[in-house]
């Protein structure tokens, strides 16, 4: 089974100076952001504040079957229906709260954001494409070979703390962005769900499509999986104690489980974004818990 949403978000266009001949470190800018039929926001984005007009968004999703069987169809169909109901039964509970997606690379946070974005009205970002474009430099990958690992982080960090000002959006953020303390600070402005894949799961993704965008995992010569899978693997046992401190946990092996299987690969995108609406409704209605991470909330 294979089905995969068919979204009609338009992400907005991040300038920055560096595309017209100038080189600017200090502000993004996004403008005439288009979802569907529907009006979205101008946001100004930079080092020194926010400035952000919005208006009210109507979700709307529709599902597209990769596959012509008639079962898949179907059960894409009943997806739809069941991810837009209760789309509207979480957004009161939201109040225009921003919703950040957590986990580790591969993990699908912007497959599973855009679809989160499009039936909640809310619009999207990648906060790696954010500092990209504040540094004015075209992948991450390059950010990190120009100039470091610490001088990305830093920028992840100005973005985040941009962000968590705003409201009604929906952000993935970087794979390590759970590393530093101050990122959940700015996070917990909103509601944060932590993406869990199985490490197998994740190193066959990377593995399929190559490592070349991936600066952590593109480092040492071998096979594609077993490299993916090693690095994968001492990764998150460095921000193991990091994710736990999610509000939300949405695990594939559970949603797997629920369907009577368990093979997550052949879990559809709008199938684990459903599992996360679930799983905020259920974090929203019931009286916050005090958590054991609190190492992660500091600073």
């Amino acid at each position: 089974m294979e089905a995969m949403a068919g979204l009609s978000v338009q992400s907005g266009s991040w300038i920055s100076a560096e595309k017209r001949g100038r080189r600017s470190f200090g502000v993004v800018r996004v403008s005439n952001v288009s979802l569907g039929n529907k009006k979205g926001f101008n946001v100004n984005l930079s080092r020194n504040g926010v400035r952000i007009q919005s208006r009210d968004l109507q979700p709307k999703i529709s599902c597209l079957n990769t596959k012509s069987a008639g079962t898949e169809i179907h059960n894409s169909h009943d997806e739809a229906l069941i991810i837009k109901r209760k789309s509207e039964d979480v957004l009161p509970y939201l109040g225009g709260r921003c919703i950040y997606l957590v986990g580790m690379m591969g993990s699908g946070k912007t497959t599973v954001g855009k679809i989160l974005s499009e039936v909640l009205g809310y619009s999207f970002f990648d906060s790696d494409k954010l500092v990209e474009q504040s540094v004015g430099i075209s992948s991450v990958a390059q950010i990190f070979k120009l100039h470091s690992e610490a001088f990305f982080r830093d920028n992840e960090s100005e973005v985040l703390k941009d962000l968590s000002t705003m409201r009604r959006l929906v952000v993935a953020t970087g794979g390590g962005a759970v590393i530093r303390p101050i990122n959940w600070k700015y996070m917990k402005q909103g509601i944060s769900v932590w993406l869990d894949v199985p490490l197998d799961a994740l190193a066959r993704r990377i593995a399929a499509v190559g490592t070349a965008s991936r600066p952590l995992l593109d480092e040492e010569a071998g096979d594609a999986y077993t490299k993916a899978f090693a690095k994968l693997t001492a990764l998150f046992e460095q921000r193991s104690d990091a994710y736990p401190t999610a509000d939300v946990r949405v695990s594939l092996e559970h949603i797997a489980a629920k369907q009577g299987h368990d093979d997550v690969s052949i879990l559809t995108p709008t199938a684990i974004a459903i599992e996360a609406l679930l799983k905020i409704e259920d974090f929203l209605s019931e009286k916050p818990v005090v958590r054991n991470n609190s190492q992660y909330l500091q600073g």
